[in-house]
């Protein structure tokens, strides 16, 4: 059974190749996160030096990202443009409705297929992989509406697949926890504002030196909610973290801290959508 999963990894591999050989030069849209780092190195195995990554540079992408970023298309001798996001200028992305990420990706995705036209390359491709249709995702329609290119998507693989193979090829992202933009982080109907981005940003960064890995801060006005895996709560209540945390917490704006007891899980904030807005 384990060798047959693996052919048909494997063979999806080699689909994902093919498609790239065919775009014939891309640029990637590249966070540094498990899906687009696994994109870009394929990318670079199938057309050489015909890959060009974008990165954007924005208030709702943590500052630690960015820099990874920068070092995995380094290290990989991509050739590397950062993008201004410029996300002022998409008024609806602030005032942070159920559309969102459609108008985010819109807006993004617009100056950056810009961008690679410029630069002289025929498509860009973004890191949507198949586990992806599962949530409620609205900048799957800019997209397609941009004719944006998935070639995970294409080739058929999942999440789990992407990180076996980012594992074989020795990527170091591959055990790379989820990683979403920081608007993810308030509720539709909240306004955004760098100051709140600014806050979950510095909360999370906290949590990541105090050495948790799947979680989030959700911000609430004056709560915050904090997602944590359930592996990593009995470590938490032992750790002797709290004090600090709360510390941290109040320093950056919130008056109250609290634990999710239901855990971390990605797009919780989509469960209060009614169920006709999902794709």
């Amino acid at each position: 059974m384990q060798k047959q999963m693996n052919q048909s990894i494997q063979e999806k591999h080699a689909k994902l190749l093919d498609i790239l050989k065919e775009l014939q030069s891309v640029a990637v849209a590249f966070s540094g996160g498990v899906d687009s780092t696994f994109l870009m190195n394929a990318a670079k195995e199938a057309l050489g030096e015909k890959v060009m990554a974008i990165t954007v540079m924005a208030s709702m992408v943590p500052e630690h990202e960015q820099q990874r970023a920068v070092q995995m298309a380094k290290e990989r001798g991509i050739y590397h443009k950062l993008m201004p996001g410029k996300e002022e200028a998409e008024p609806r992305i602030a005032e942070n409705g159920p559309e969102r990420c459609y108008y985010c990706k819109k807006h993004l995705f617009t100056m950056m297929k810009k961008l690679a036209e410029e630069e002289g390359y025929d498509h860009l491709v973004d890191g949507t992989n198949i586990d992806d249709a599962s949530d409620y995702r609205p900048g799957r329609k800019a997209l397609k509406e941009l004719q944006i290119r998935s070639p995970l998507e294409e080739a058929g693989l999942t999440k789990k697949e992407i990180r076996q193979l980012s594992k074989e090829a020795g990527l170091s992202t591959w055990n790379l926890p989820a990683m979403a933009c920081l608007a993810s982080r308030i509720p539709y109907g909240t306004r955004i504002t760098k100051e709140k981005l600014k806050r979950i940003e510095s909360c999370e960064a906290l949590l990541l030196e105090l050495g948790y890995r799947e979680f989030r801060v959700r911000d609430h006005e004056e709560v915050a909610r904090i997602e944590l895996s359930h592996r990593e709560m009995p470590g938490f209540f032992r750790s002797g973290h709290q004090e600090e945390i709360i510390r941290h917490f109040k320093a950056a704006g919130f008056n109250y801290i609290t634990l999710d007891l239901e855990g971390y899980r990605t797009g919780s904030l989509n469960e209060s959508i009614e169920s006709g807005h999902r794709e």
